[in-house]
């Protein structure tokens, strides 16, 4: 839980609309665990509120002892809601719980009944970003999720993880595009892929998508993009994915001063979680500095002698252009082909002292099946090997190996306990 605390010790007033200005929410997660119907229904009837439109929110029962139960084997959203009317003193510990299973970035909003000072100092000190005293006004609600995220001096919210291929051909947009579909299904996630090979670029086909505007109406037109450009320009797969695609056409030249994508990665940081960036093997003043300014950075490579020299020399250009990010992970494709020699994985890995976050064999019929029918892997065939790795993949980008670890469920009586305490 950020420590990001917006000061208010007062009730909140109810908003007038006519008077405040509200600033509309980016694309996130929220989930709201509620003991009460009237906050519960006061939630559900803001989701359709224009300034809600971006935000995906689910509605739960259960106050912190669900959120505590829920997020004990599961990733937590961008901002979680709690209506708690428990004692201070057991709320405090609830979120003590809760905070064990927090993933970094995640916020946290109180809705209670104590109009407590002291109350609210204890929750600022573990990193609750506000504490709103019940009932609450909905335009009120929403001003403080809105001021989380557009208040002056927040920071970036879209994480950006670049794909980029060690040679031509080795994979790397099936592998982003799989990737990135994943990770927005198991962390539940706004996510958008964008297509950065825009004469050839395959995000349409590969989500089975034909959009009527492109990458290219950004690029080409700096002076027009703002957010709602941006919006027209995006296609949606699915709920939480959307693809910002290539033109894929040949009628005009794709040369990039080297801050073409600038104005278009800051709206993209500044409404998206997370953003996934697919560099084609190309390498210009442009390509290096989308490299170079991603959060992450995921080489996909074969296990031949090219990919191994490109690689490291991948590595070795972003290692000190980059001194103090984490090292580009690395992703080995199409392994154990039949009859062609390889390098060993573990070989392949040992040269270049870094560990693969993923080793995926050569799976001729279920990667073209899934290309010709405009689908994912995982769609294809859900359970898979391939499908199974390459979630596996997608939950080590996100920094955890596995959604959570089921020794986590010991939790779970301690949890019924509090919850039939409060009952009686």
């Amino acid at each position: 839980m950020q420590s990001e605390i917006d000061m208010r010790e007062d009730d909140l007033p109810a908003v007038d609309s006519s008077t405040v200005q509200i600033a509309p929410l980016p694309r996130i997660s929220i989930q709201a665990f509620c003991e009460t119907t009237e906050v519960s229904s006061m939630i559900e009837s803001v989701v359709n509120d224009r300034r809600m439109v971006k935000a995906h929110i689910k509605v739960h029962a259960g106050g912190a002892a669900g959120a505590v139960e829920a997020y004990s084997q599961a990733p937590t959203p961008n901002l979680i809601v709690i209506e708690s009317n428990s004692e201070p003193n057991m709320l405090v510990g609830q979120l003590d719980m809760l905070a064990e299973y927090c993933d970094p970035g995640t916020k946290v909003v109180i809705i209670g009944r104590s109009n407590d000072i002291h109350l609210y100092r204890e929750l600022v000190a573990r990193g609750v970003s506000d504490y709103i005293v019940s009932p609450v006004d909905r335009l009120a609600f929403i001003r403080t999720l809105s001021e989380l995220y557009a208040s002056p001096g927040t920071g970036p919210l879209g994480r950006v993880i670049a794909v980029v291929g060690a040679k031509g051909g080795c994979g790397a947009s099936t592998i982003a595009h799989n990737v990135a579909w994943s990770m927005s299904r198991n962390s539940d996630m706004s996510t958008i892929i964008v297509d950065m090979d825009l004469g050839f670029g395959t995000t349409g086909l590969d989500f089975n998508q034909d959009p009527p505007q492109s990458i290219a109406d950004a690029v080409f037109s700096p002076e027009r993009l703002d957010a709602n450009m941006l919006d027209r320009l995006l296609s949606k797969c699915t709920d939480k994915l959307g693809i910002l695609a290539a033109p894929a056409t040949l009628d005009r030249m794709y040369d990039f001063q080297e801050t073409a994508f600038d104005g278009l990665m800051d709206l993209l940081r500044a409404s998206t979680p997370l953003i996934i960036l697919d560099v084609p093997h190309v390498w210009t003043a442009w390509s290096r500095r989308m490299l170079v300014g991603a959060d992450d950075v995921v080489i996909v490579s074969t296990p031949d002698l090219a990919g191994l020299r490109n690689s490291k020399n991948l590595i070795d250009t972003l290692k000190a252009a980059r001194p103090n990010d984490s090292r580009p992970k690395l992703i080995i494709n199409m392994t154990d082909v039949p009859k062609r020699p390889e390098i060993a994985v573990s070989d392949f890995a040992k040269a270049l002292e870094i560990d693969p976050v993923g080793a995926i064999p050569f799976e001729p019929k279920l990667f073209g099946t899934a290309a010709n029918n405009g689908q994912m892997v995982s769609e294809v065939d859900a359970k898979s090997k391939i499908s199974e790795t390459i979630d596996a993949i997608g939950f080590a980008l996100m920094g955890r190996s596995e959604i959570r670890p089921q020794k986590r469920s010991l939790l779970q009586p301690l949890v019924a306990r509090l919850r039939r305490k409060k009952a009686s």
